[in-house]
């Protein structure tokens, strides 16, 4: 049996540790409301997801229903469902699964969901609140990178870490939680001269392109932690692979960490969203709706 290489953080026991957390809160519940997952049309590729979201759910603790909308379904009716929901205390969280339809804006439809069941933290005023460093219900894949980069044990202040990719939902979200961690963070974007530039000094690289081995070991500071957000399916002679935005096999060489696509980021982000319905219940029950 050959020796685990741990330089790869691998992102399942992070997940079974976060759930646990999770189930131990739960357990001391007299009863919890339920987690509410909507899927808007047929979207055969977010059928994973939904799957993963119920497993997750089931062994944290948090009862778990999925709502299948049909795909010509108005805007006007879907805000009307889910603000429906914001006022019924039998629903923990609201999780929109992505995509939707072409004529649903999506923005929309998260704004409609109230702060306090945006387990997903894709709101727009719960994406505003990392700015004021409040992180407790940020976006689940922006959190876990955090989560994975404090498995290296590296010291948050003052870290030296790149963002490659800027998108509303992870690359700004993570950008802003780093550096509420203390972090110094660098973000690039398809209109940086000199990516290598960047990464090359960088203790950590975080990358969200959606761009297969974007990233090469020529990229990475020898040492660095590299946490990979990416997932893209690539043809090879043994049919499809999921691959991530790194040359995982290529940049192990010269990375102290490196997070493996699949099985690093994505376990430990629905373990999030769970952390993340805990935070909604505490919230919930502040601000005297439960």
């Amino acid at each position: 049996m050959p020796t685990p290489d741990h330089r790869l953080l691998n992102g399942i026991p992070v997940k079974t540790r976060i759930i646990d957390e999770v189930r131990d809160y739960t357990d001391r519940q007299d009863t919890m409301p339920r987690l509410v997952s909507i899927l808007i049309g047929d979207v055969p590729e977010a059928a994973v997801y939904v799957r993963n979201q119920a497993r997750s759910a089931k062994a944290a603790g948090l009862p778990f229903e999925q709502e299948n909308w049909p795909g010509d379904i108005t805007q006007e009716t879907c805000k009307a469902r889910l603000l429906e929901m914001n006022d019924d205390p039998t629903v923990l969280g609201i999780i929109l699964q992505r995509p939707v339809p072409e004529h649903i804006n999506v923005r929309s439809l998260q704004s409609a969901i109230h702060p306090l069941k945006d387990v997903e933290g894709m709101n727009p005023a719960s994406i505003g609140n990392i700015v004021y460093s409040d992180v407790a219900l940020a976006p689940c894949t922006a959190a876990a990178s955090v989560e994975l980069i404090k498995q290296t044990g590296l010291n948050m202040e003052g870290l030296e870490v790149v963002m490659i990719g800027h998108s509303e939902i992870v690359g700004k979200p993570a950008a802003m939680m780093l550096m509420a961690e203390g972090c110094t963070v660098t973000v690039c974007h398809h209109m940086t001269r000199s990516v290598p530039m960047h990464s090359r000094r960088a203790d950590v690289v975080v990358v969200a392109v959606g761009k297969a081995h974007l990233v090469g070991p020529d990229m990475i500071k020898p040492g660095a932690a590299v946490i990979d957000i990416g997932i893209n399916q690539i043809e090879t002679e043994d049919g499809p692979k999921i691959v991530g935005d790194v040359d995982t096999d290529a940049v192990l060489d010269v990375a102290g960490w490196i997070t493996p696509v699949p099985g690093g980021v994505g376990p430990v982000t629905v373990a999030i969203l769970m952390r993340n319905a805990i935070v909604a219940h505490q919230r919930q029950i502040a601000a005297g709706w439960l």
